[in-house]
């Protein structure tokens, strides 16, 4: 069963206010945006939000779980909507697409250090770098 946005907030222990519902529902409609990206959807339904309210947003919807935040080699902070599970993600060299990409093995952490010097390894993070279909055939 898919939440609303308001749902949402409220599970996760957050008030629910017109910027947060509009970020929250621009990261669902854009996977794996730029904050640019977020901020020029967002302005498009709230045309008065500032960078720092988006930025604001981002970072607690990102600390009550409902966002993640990846930052691939060599690229600006991204955000997903894609949590609660070790996913990883294959990126295109050529133009940039980020796409998801199931756990390597079983359950998180689906990879395991050769070794983890005493620490409890709970997630494991994996980005693939190759050429993606469309790059790859021009």
């Amino acid at each position: 069963m898919v939440r609303s946005s308001d749902e949402a907030l409220r599970a996760a222990g957050l008030r629910v206010t017109r910027p947060r519902v509009t970020v929250l529902d621009a990261v669902h409609a854009l996977d794996h945006a730029d904050t640019e990206t977020i901020i020029g959807a967002v302005r498009e339904q709230l045309p008065d939000v500032s960078h720092q309210a988006v930025y604001d947003c981002l970072r607690a919807l990102s600390g009550a779980g409902l966002l993640r935040r990846i930052q691939p080699p060599g690229s600006v902070a991204r955000y997903e909507a894609r949590v609660g599970d070790n996913h990883h993600h294959l990126v295109c060299r050529s133009c940039g697409v980020i796409v998801d990409v199931d756990c390597a093995v079983g359950q998180a952490p689906c990879l395991d250090p050769s070794d983890a010097r005493g620490f409890v390894v709970d997630e494991a993070e994996v980005v693939f770098h190759g050429l993606c279909p469309n790059c790859s055939t021009s």
